[in-house]
Protein backbone atom coordinates (compact mmCIF):
# COMPACT_ATOMS: atom_id res chain seq x y z
CA UNK A 1 0.00 0.00 0.00
CA UNK A 2 3.08 2.05 0.72
CA UNK A 3 4.11 2.14 -2.84
CA UNK A 4 1.26 2.32 -4.40
CA UNK A 5 0.36 5.53 -2.13
CA UNK A 6 4.08 6.79 -3.23
CA UNK A 7 3.63 6.35 -7.18
CA UNK A 8 -0.17 7.85 -6.88
CA UNK A 9 1.77 11.21 -4.82
CA UNK A 10 4.09 10.80 -7.86
CA UNK A 11 2.25 10.60 -10.34
CA UNK A 12 -0.28 13.67 -9.32
CA UNK A 13 2.50 15.94 -8.56
CA UNK A 14 3.66 16.11 -12.25
CA UNK A 15 0.87 18.42 -12.54
CA UNK A 16 2.51 22.31 -11.04
CA UNK A 17 -0.69 23.55 -10.87
CA UNK A 18 -0.97 21.16 -7.90
CA UNK A 19 -0.17 23.03 -4.95
CA UNK A 20 -1.09 20.38 -2.47
CA UNK A 21 0.60 17.13 -4.29
CA UNK A 22 3.82 18.76 -4.75
CA UNK A 23 3.72 19.41 -0.49
CA UNK A 24 2.94 15.95 -0.59
CA UNK A 25 5.89 15.13 -3.16
CA UNK A 26 7.91 16.85 -0.08
CA UNK A 27 6.80 14.73 2.37
CA UNK A 28 7.73 11.70 0.48
CA UNK A 29 11.08 12.92 -0.21
CA UNK A 30 11.73 13.23 3.12
CA UNK A 31 11.43 9.51 3.30
CA UNK A 32 14.22 8.96 1.81
CA UNK A 33 12.42 7.13 -1.08
CA UNK A 34 14.78 6.92 -3.89
CA UNK A 35 11.49 7.56 -6.79
CA UNK A 36 10.40 10.61 -4.03
CA UNK A 37 14.31 11.98 -4.95
CA UNK A 38 13.94 11.62 -8.55
CA UNK A 39 10.64 13.09 -8.76
CA UNK A 40 11.78 15.90 -6.58
CA UNK A 41 15.01 16.50 -8.87
CA UNK A 42 13.04 16.63 -11.98
CA UNK A 43 10.30 19.14 -10.37
CA UNK A 44 13.36 21.78 -9.87
CA UNK A 45 14.78 20.80 -12.83
CA UNK A 46 11.07 22.12 -14.43
CA UNK A 47 11.21 25.09 -12.98
CA UNK A 48 15.05 26.07 -14.09
CA UNK A 49 13.51 25.04 -17.77
CA UNK A 50 10.24 27.58 -16.63
CA UNK A 51 12.35 30.12 -15.82
CA UNK A 52 14.68 29.65 -19.37
CA UNK A 53 11.34 29.42 -21.42
CA UNK A 54 9.94 32.50 -19.50
CA UNK A 55 13.42 34.56 -20.59
CA UNK A 56 12.55 33.39 -24.05
CA UNK A 57 9.15 35.05 -23.85
CA UNK A 58 10.20 38.36 -22.26
CA UNK A 59 12.55 38.56 -25.19
CA UNK A 60 9.87 37.54 -27.67
CA UNK A 61 7.35 39.86 -26.28
CA UNK A 62 10.27 42.92 -26.88
CA UNK A 63 9.71 42.37 -30.58
CA UNK A 64 5.76 41.60 -30.55
CA UNK A 65 2.81 43.91 -32.25
CA UNK A 66 1.28 45.58 -29.35
CA UNK A 67 -1.79 45.81 -31.54
CA UNK A 68 -2.04 42.06 -31.85
CA UNK A 69 -4.79 40.17 -30.49
CA UNK A 70 -2.04 36.90 -29.53
CA UNK A 71 -0.47 39.72 -27.69
CA UNK A 72 -3.15 40.19 -24.88
CA UNK A 73 -2.96 39.53 -21.16
CA UNK A 74 -5.02 36.83 -21.91
CA UNK A 75 -3.34 35.13 -24.29
CA UNK A 76 -0.18 35.80 -22.01
CA UNK A 77 -1.41 34.16 -19.14
CA UNK A 78 -2.41 30.83 -20.58
CA UNK A 79 0.71 30.81 -22.34
CA UNK A 80 2.36 31.28 -18.81
CA UNK A 81 0.16 27.65 -17.60
CA UNK A 82 1.23 26.29 -21.07
CA UNK A 83 4.97 27.16 -20.28
CA UNK A 84 4.88 25.76 -16.68
CA UNK A 85 3.19 22.37 -17.59
CA UNK A 86 5.48 21.91 -20.84
CA UNK A 87 8.54 22.62 -18.07
CA UNK A 88 7.09 19.73 -16.18
CA UNK A 89 7.05 17.11 -19.10
CA UNK A 90 10.09 17.94 -20.62
CA UNK A 91 11.65 17.27 -17.12
CA UNK A 92 9.99 13.62 -16.48
CA UNK A 93 11.11 12.40 -19.93
CA UNK A 94 15.11 13.28 -19.56
CA UNK A 95 15.20 16.52 -19.18
CA UNK A 96 17.79 18.54 -19.68
CA UNK A 97 20.15 16.36 -17.18
CA UNK A 98 19.91 18.48 -14.02
CA UNK A 99 17.94 16.04 -12.06
CA UNK A 100 20.04 13.32 -12.74
CA UNK A 101 23.24 15.77 -10.85
CA UNK A 102 20.96 16.39 -8.52
CA UNK A 103 19.69 12.58 -7.55
CA UNK A 104 23.43 12.00 -7.84
CA UNK A 105 24.68 15.02 -5.52
CA UNK A 106 21.91 14.44 -2.79
CA UNK A 107 21.43 10.01 -3.02
CA UNK A 108 23.00 8.13 -0.15
CA UNK A 109 24.32 5.04 -2.92
CA UNK A 110 28.12 5.64 -4.33
CA UNK A 111 28.45 6.29 -8.10
CA UNK A 112 31.77 5.90 -10.19
CA UNK A 113 33.81 8.97 -10.30
CA UNK A 114 31.26 10.67 -8.05
CA UNK A 115 31.09 11.96 -4.26
CA UNK A 116 27.59 12.37 -3.30
CA UNK A 117 26.90 15.26 -0.68
CA UNK A 118 26.44 12.35 2.22
CA UNK A 119 30.22 11.51 2.00
CA UNK A 120 31.32 15.11 1.18
CA UNK A 121 29.61 16.25 4.59
CA UNK A 122 31.23 13.27 6.07
CA UNK A 123 34.30 14.62 5.27
CA UNK A 124 35.14 11.67 2.47
CA UNK A 125 37.85 11.86 0.99
CA UNK A 126 38.23 15.95 1.16
CA UNK A 127 40.43 15.54 4.60
CA UNK A 128 43.83 17.08 2.87
CA UNK A 129 41.37 20.39 1.61
CA UNK A 130 39.66 20.38 4.84
CA UNK A 131 43.17 20.73 6.90
CA UNK A 132 44.30 23.65 4.59
CA UNK A 133 40.88 25.18 5.23
CA UNK A 134 40.87 25.03 9.05
CA UNK A 135 45.13 25.72 9.22
CA UNK A 136 44.13 29.14 7.26
CA UNK A 137 41.18 30.05 9.78
CA UNK A 138 43.38 29.41 12.49
CA UNK A 139 45.83 31.30 11.03
CA UNK A 140 43.62 34.60 10.53
CA UNK A 141 41.81 33.96 14.03
CA UNK A 142 45.64 34.24 15.42
CA UNK A 143 46.37 37.38 13.14
CA UNK A 144 43.36 39.49 13.85
CA UNK A 145 43.85 38.54 17.97
CA UNK A 146 47.31 40.03 17.64
CA UNK A 147 46.30 43.46 16.43
CA UNK A 148 47.32 45.68 19.25
CA UNK A 149 48.02 48.91 17.48
CA UNK A 150 46.25 52.50 17.49
CA UNK A 151 44.93 51.61 13.49
CA UNK A 152 43.38 48.29 14.14
CA UNK A 153 41.69 49.37 17.46
CA UNK A 154 39.92 52.44 18.71
CA UNK A 155 39.41 54.59 21.81
CA UNK A 156 36.03 53.94 23.19
CA UNK A 157 33.36 55.00 25.97
CA UNK A 158 32.19 52.02 28.32
CA UNK A 159 30.93 51.40 32.06
CA UNK A 160 33.92 51.55 34.25
CA UNK A 161 31.76 51.11 37.67
CA UNK A 162 29.01 49.02 38.14
CA UNK A 163 26.25 51.34 39.34
CA UNK A 164 25.57 54.50 40.08
CA UNK A 165 25.78 53.67 44.16
CA UNK A 166 29.43 52.24 43.61
CA UNK A 167 30.61 55.37 41.80
CA UNK A 168 29.59 57.32 44.38
CA UNK A 169 31.68 55.27 47.16
CA UNK A 170 34.70 54.93 45.35
CA UNK A 171 35.15 58.63 44.03
CA UNK A 172 34.32 60.36 47.30
CA UNK A 173 37.96 59.89 49.15
CA UNK A 174 39.14 61.05 45.91
CA UNK A 175 36.95 64.20 45.31
CA UNK A 176 37.62 64.76 48.83
CA UNK A 177 41.02 65.53 48.74
CA UNK A 178 40.59 67.49 45.02
CA UNK A 179 37.71 69.66 46.72
CA UNK A 180 40.14 70.44 49.40
CA UNK A 181 42.32 72.11 47.01
CA UNK A 182 39.84 74.05 45.25
CA UNK A 183 37.72 75.16 48.58
CA UNK A 184 34.38 72.87 47.21
CA UNK A 185 32.44 70.48 48.53
CA UNK A 186 33.84 66.90 47.32
CA UNK A 187 30.40 65.59 46.53
CA UNK A 188 30.14 68.92 43.77
CA UNK A 189 32.61 67.65 42.28
CA UNK A 190 31.02 63.67 42.24
CA UNK A 191 27.76 65.24 40.69
CA UNK A 192 29.94 67.24 37.81
CA UNK A 193 31.62 63.52 36.95
CA UNK A 194 28.53 61.75 37.46
CA UNK A 195 26.92 63.93 34.39
CA UNK A 196 29.91 63.63 32.18
CA UNK A 197 29.92 60.41 31.96
CA UNK A 198 26.42 58.78 32.99
CA UNK A 199 27.71 57.74 36.44
CA UNK A 200 30.26 55.90 35.35
CA UNK A 201 28.20 54.19 32.57
CA UNK A 202 29.89 56.03 29.62
CA UNK A 203 33.75 56.34 30.47
CA UNK A 204 36.50 57.06 28.07
CA UNK A 205 38.88 54.05 27.73
CA UNK A 206 42.03 54.14 25.57
CA UNK A 207 42.74 52.30 22.43
CA UNK A 208 44.16 49.14 24.83
CA UNK A 209 40.71 48.79 26.54
CA UNK A 210 42.00 51.16 29.84
CA UNK A 211 40.17 53.26 31.34
CA UNK A 212 41.47 57.11 30.61
CA UNK A 213 40.38 58.29 34.26
CA UNK A 214 38.62 61.17 32.53
CA UNK A 215 35.40 62.00 34.65
CA UNK A 216 35.26 65.74 33.83
CA UNK A 217 35.44 65.74 30.22
CA UNK A 218 38.77 67.95 29.76
CA UNK A 219 39.77 67.67 26.08
CA UNK A 220 43.86 66.98 25.14
CA UNK A 221 44.52 70.72 23.57
CA UNK A 222 47.81 71.81 21.83
CA UNK A 223 49.20 72.61 25.49
CA UNK A 224 48.55 68.86 27.09
CA UNK A 225 51.98 66.66 26.98
CA UNK A 226 50.16 63.76 28.20
CA UNK A 227 48.60 60.78 26.56
CA UNK A 228 44.99 61.02 25.10
CA UNK A 229 41.75 59.19 23.25
CA UNK A 230 39.66 60.13 20.54
CA UNK A 231 36.25 59.31 20.74
CA UNK A 232 32.86 60.74 19.44
CA UNK A 233 31.07 63.47 22.38
CA UNK A 234 28.35 65.67 21.65
CA UNK A 235 28.41 69.43 21.35
CA UNK A 236 25.93 71.64 20.93
CA UNK A 237 25.69 74.20 18.76
CA UNK A 238 23.30 77.35 20.44
CA UNK A 239 20.26 74.14 21.29
CA UNK A 240 21.05 71.82 18.54
CA UNK A 241 23.63 68.80 18.92
CA UNK A 242 25.65 67.51 17.04
CA UNK A 243 28.33 64.28 17.03
CA UNK A 244 31.87 64.71 16.66
CA UNK A 245 34.82 63.16 17.10
CA UNK A 246 37.91 65.08 19.93
CA UNK A 247 41.05 63.55 21.17
CA UNK A 248 40.39 63.47 25.56
CA UNK A 249 43.12 63.18 28.12
CA UNK A 250 44.38 60.01 30.10
CA UNK A 251 45.28 59.41 33.11
CA UNK A 252 47.15 56.54 34.64
CA UNK A 253 44.58 56.91 38.04
CA UNK A 254 41.71 58.95 39.10
CA UNK A 255 43.65 60.53 41.80
CA UNK A 256 45.50 62.10 38.72
CA UNK A 257 42.59 62.99 36.84
CA UNK A 258 40.37 64.99 39.55
CA UNK A 259 43.96 66.72 40.56
CA UNK A 260 44.48 67.62 36.65
CA UNK A 261 40.62 69.45 36.87
CA UNK A 262 41.58 70.98 39.78
CA UNK A 263 44.59 72.52 38.32
CA UNK A 264 42.86 73.06 34.58
CA UNK A 265 40.08 74.78 36.68
CA UNK A 266 42.96 77.08 38.95
CA UNK A 267 45.06 77.68 35.62
CA UNK A 268 42.81 79.25 33.65
CA UNK A 269 42.21 82.53 33.92
CA UNK A 270 38.62 82.79 32.37
CA UNK A 271 37.36 80.54 35.44
CA UNK A 272 38.41 82.80 37.70
CA UNK A 273 34.98 84.19 38.57
CA UNK A 274 34.04 80.18 39.09
CA UNK A 275 36.76 79.71 41.76
CA UNK A 276 35.71 82.39 43.65
CA UNK A 277 32.32 81.03 43.84
CA UNK A 278 33.85 77.74 44.58
CA UNK A 279 31.93 77.38 48.04
CA UNK A 280 28.54 78.34 46.48
CA UNK A 281 27.86 75.36 43.84
CA UNK A 282 24.82 76.66 42.16
CA UNK A 283 27.01 79.81 41.59
CA UNK A 284 30.31 77.91 40.69
CA UNK A 285 28.26 75.79 37.85
CA UNK A 286 26.82 78.74 36.04
CA UNK A 287 30.12 80.32 36.34
CA UNK A 288 31.96 77.56 34.55
CA UNK A 289 29.32 77.29 31.78
CA UNK A 290 29.05 81.17 31.46
CA UNK A 291 32.97 80.58 31.22
CA UNK A 292 32.92 78.01 28.17
CA UNK A 293 33.88 75.09 30.32
CA UNK A 294 30.72 73.35 28.22
CA UNK A 295 28.46 73.72 25.16
CA UNK A 296 25.39 72.25 26.52
CA UNK A 297 23.08 75.24 26.88
CA UNK A 298 21.58 73.06 30.21
CA UNK A 299 24.54 72.15 31.70
CA UNK A 300 24.97 74.02 35.20
CA UNK A 301 20.77 72.66 35.69
CA UNK A 302 21.79 69.16 35.02
CA UNK A 303 24.78 68.79 37.52
CA UNK A 304 22.72 70.81 40.30
CA UNK A 305 19.89 68.28 39.51
CA UNK A 306 22.45 65.74 40.82
CA UNK A 307 23.52 67.04 43.34
CA UNK A 308 20.31 68.05 44.70
CA UNK A 309 18.86 64.56 44.22
CA UNK A 310 17.62 62.51 47.25
CA UNK A 311 18.70 59.22 45.43
CA UNK A 312 22.37 60.98 45.07
CA UNK A 313 22.77 61.78 48.89
CA UNK A 314 21.47 58.43 49.52
CA UNK A 315 24.96 57.28 48.07
CA UNK A 316 27.09 59.48 49.91
CA UNK A 317 29.09 58.43 53.37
Amino acid sequence: MDILNTKSQLESARNVHDLSSLNKLREAAFSKDDKALKEAAQQFEAIFVQMMLKSMRKAQDALADEDSPFNSEQVKFYRDMHDKQLATDLSSGGGVGLADIIVQQLGQHAIEDFVPASVARADGNLESINRQRQHAVQQAQQTAAALTDNETRQAFKAAAFANPEEFVKMLYPVADKAAAELGIAPDALIAQAAVETGWGQHVIHDNKGNSANNLFGIKANNYWQGDSATVSTLEFDGTVARAEKAAFRTYESLEQGFNDYVDFIQANARYRDAVEQADKPHAYFNALQNAGYATDPKYAEKVMAVFNSETFRSYLP
